[in-house]
């Protein structure tokens, strides 16, 4: 008799185990995603950049290091029905080094009285003037985009604002954004390649909405000397969302890539970067 109310016990137990277990937890509140803009509203954002890049061409290797602190500024010009915004984006301090295995250490900051040096000349020039201007919706879709000054493509993509889904949504889902790029290299003319940024809502915790992000390229790049051109454009990371302010507050990108054959059979090159931008409280 005890055996058997020794065996009973353990199947009951087994089977809560297992109905416990089979229990699915409630699903999260779908988020709305949105920006909030007022006008007159600065934000700036501290963007920490890292790279190094390895070139190898006939049996000779050289290293370049490069390391940007920056603080960039987007400002409020008009928000219109529906939250419809015009923005200006700027530059407005930065401290620039440079490293390479031949030539040692480079380093200047704006603000000081040194000028900058060979190769830095334009870069004051840059300084504290509106670079970029952007027409968004609400859902960080670009309407308009006019460059009042030169830019070179941004390393982690040219969209400098991330599009939000449409509808609310919940964690796992995900969205896509294609992107066209011109890529451009020295006897191997120009070509235009298809890209698609991938997003996914990873989680929504006190307010915040975490955000990943990588590409995949979707055409053909065949010749090394253009592929080496599409290194610093392709990239992964995170991002997030502040829900109730409607804004960016920390974006984190990363990229290790190498290209062989850009120079010749015997040439390599590695481009390995970081970017971080947190919100200055």
């Amino acid at each position: 008799m005890r055996g058997c109310f020794l065996a009973l016990s353990l199947a009951l137990s087994l089977a809560l185990a297992l109905a416990c277990c089979g229990q699915v937890a409630p699903a999260a509140e779908p988020v709305l995603l949105r920006y909030r803009y007022r006008v007159g509203d600065r934000i700036d954002m501290q963007v920490a950049h890292r790279a190094l890049t390895e070139t190898t061409m006939n049996g000779v290797s050289q290293m370049v290091e490069t390391q940007t602190d920056s603080t960039k500024t987007c400002r409020v010009v008009e928000v219109g029905p529906e939250g419809r915004a015009t923005l200006e984006f700027s530059v407005d301090r930065v401290t620039m080094i440079s490293r390479t295995s031949d030539k040692g250490e480079v380093r200047w900051a704006s603000g000081g009285r040194e000028e900058p040096p060979p190769g830095y000349e334009g870069v004051p020039l840059s300084l504290g003037v509106p670079l970029t201007r952007l027409i968004i919706d609400a859902d960080g879709r670009v309407l308009g985009r006019r460059d009042l000054r030169p830019c070179p493509p941004a390393a982690t993509g040219d969209l400098v604002v991330v599009p939000l889904p449409e509808q609310a949504v919940s964690p796992g889902f995900e969205w896509n954004v294609p992107q066209e790029l011109l890529l451009e290299a020295p006897e191997a003319g120009r070509k235009t390649v298809r890209i698609r940024l991938r997003y996914r809502l990873d989680s929504v915790r006190d307010g915040l909405a975490t955000i990943a992000v990588d590409t995949t390229v979707l055409t053909p790049v065949d010749d090394p000397r253009l592929e080496s051109r599409l290194l610093e454009r392709i990239w992964d990371g995170t991002i997030v969302f502040d829900i109730e302010e409607g804004r960016v507050i920390s974006r984190k990108t990363a990229i290790d890539r190498r290209v062989v054959g850009f120079g010749g059979p015997q040439s390599s090159l590695r481009y390995k970067a970081s970017q971080e931008e947190r919100l200055a409280r």
